[in-house]
């Protein structure tokens, strides 16, 4: 049925005039996606019905609590011949708005209409050869252990290290592979996380990845990026490491840490002439009961102590600090429906060391637990 389909659509295609490549065996084209919807209780009870606290960053997607909330619905196609393919990764839903922030003001300005927040991913491939590949368009970023996609991760709530970093990149990146074993990734990007650069420089993405034995994987990852809204030298700057072991057929763990330093008035708080820096470790692991129930674990540390990024202590008169935070995260995996649909019971607490949230009374406290279910329905 789906070769059928897409013999239809390629030939249409090009009785349209849109395509004048000959179709072979080699090309292919597929179409998935998912869709998830979570509901959260939130243990200090807030009048908010929100998981956020005072900075309005405490959480990533997951940020409504006592309601069921729709989540991201994806729709992704790809195109693929012998040396070249296509990815159009398209999102909707209030999960998709919070990742593709960057690119809600589109070529009509400020507070109209744009398509381009629906982008999550658009970019092609080009495999010059066996070993080099370039890209060029908007894709993921490379830093960090977690995706926005949720059926990837084995908890569906975000780490700080994930919420904090960038999302994705705008620009071209070329690949060599050395082995199966050993590959290095070099690039050029507009400023983070945004459609439209804000100014004339640009900047430059890295990776190194190598697999020191079967089932062990590392990638070095680094990003150094001028984002200025004037050209006055502010800088961004973040070194990622992240690492992932298959210790056994049904345990797994990984590893993720990153340190982050900037200059300049990037992402406000008056941070211009001061260089402030940020960081964290988070340490994973997921035990695969059966091949339909599994149980994963995260535990990580995040610094913002000297108030680089936008998770910070405000208090009442608007004044921020910086903070930190520890987290714990379990989070159990049902799997039914021929693998298509994930139930995911998770429970997360954050305790941090300045009071964040509030509680059913209005009385600030430091910490927070949300109990939810998540369901995930991918194809």
């Amino acid at each position: 049925m789906k070769k059928s389909f897409t013999t239809f659509v390629l030939a249409l295609l090009a009785f349209c005039g849109f395509g004048q490549e000959t179709v072979t065996e080699s090309s292919k084209f597929s179409f998935s996606g998912y869709i998830d919807s979570y509901y959260l209780f939130n243990g200090n009870g807030p009048a908010s019905r929100s998981n956020l606290g005072v900075s309005g960053y405490e959480r990533a997607f997951d940020q409504k609590s006592n309601q069921f909330s729709l989540g991201l619905v994806q729709t992704k196609f790809n195109y693929s011949t012998k040396s070249s393919d296509v990815v159009v990764d398209l999102t909707f839903g209030p999960n998709a708005d919070l990742g593709q922030y960057g690119n809600v003001i589109g070529p009509l300005g400020q507070g109209k209409a744009t398509s381009a927040i629906a982008i999550k991913q658009a970019y092609f491939n080009w495999k010059a050869s066996e070993k080099l590949t370039f890209t060029a368009g908007q894709f993921g970023t490379h830093i960090g252990y977690e995706v926005i996609d949720a059926p990837v991760n084995y908890n569906y709530s975000l780490s700080n290290l994930f919420n904090n970093g960038p999302f994705y990149h705008i620009g071209a990146k070329a690949a060599y592979a050395f082995s199966e074993k050993s590959s290095v990734m070099v690039g050029v990007v507009n400023n983070v996380d945004n459609l439209n650069d804000n100014n004339s420089s640009k900047g430059l993405i890295a990776q190194y990845f190598i697999s020191p034995k079967e089932g062990w994987n590392v990638y070095l990852n680094g990003i150094t990026s001028d984002e200025s809204n004037d050209n006055d030298g502010s800088s961004y700057n973040l070194l990622d490491l992240t690492t992932s072991y298959q210790l056994t057929s049904k345990y797994f763990v990984g590893l993720n840490a990153a340190y982050g330093s900037q200059t300049g008035d990037y992402q406000g708080g008056g941070n211009v002439g001061n260089n402030k820096t940020w960081g964290g470790v988070a340490f994973y692991s997921n035990y695969a009961f059966t091949d339909k129930f599994s149980l994963g674990a995260r535990y990580e540390v995040f610094d913002n102590t000297s108030g680089a990024r936008a998770l910070r202590y405000i208090d009442a008169d608007g004044n921020s600090t910086g903070t930190d935070v520890k987290s714990l995260t379990l989070t159990a995996t049902f799997t039914a429906a021929e693998g298509h649909l994930l139930i995911k019971p998770e429970i997360r607490t954050d305790a941090y060391k300045t009071n964040q949230f509030v509680d059913s009374k209005g009385k600030a406290t430091s910490s927070q637990t949300t109990f939810g279910t998540v369901f995930i329905y991918k194809f």
